[in-house]
């Protein structure tokens, strides 16, 4: 199975790089951009062939690794 992870700061956290793609794009004449918030994609290959244990193992790998949860959202796509 294949897995999916999409990480994001929350909302109200500070994005410096967001802020700097935003700068740069505004510099490159994108002057419509208004935000941007940046985040990571991650994903797996997995041996796990049921879909609600792969989707668990990948929950718990998000809290304890992949995703600072204090400060980053997250979300998981199973394929």
């Amino acid at each position: 199975m294949k897995a999916r992870v999409h990480v994001m700061l929350k909302n109200g956290v500070l994005d410096p790089q967001g802020a700097a793609v935003r700068h740069a794009l505004g510099s490159l004449g994108f002057d419509g951009v208004e935000g941007v918030r940046q985040g990571k994609v991650i994903e797996l290959d997995l041996a796990e062939t049921d879909h609600a244990k792969a989707e668990a193992q990948v929950t718990e790998m998000c809290e304890k690794l992949l995703a600072n949860t204090v400060i980053e959202s997250y979300s998981v796509e199973i394929a």
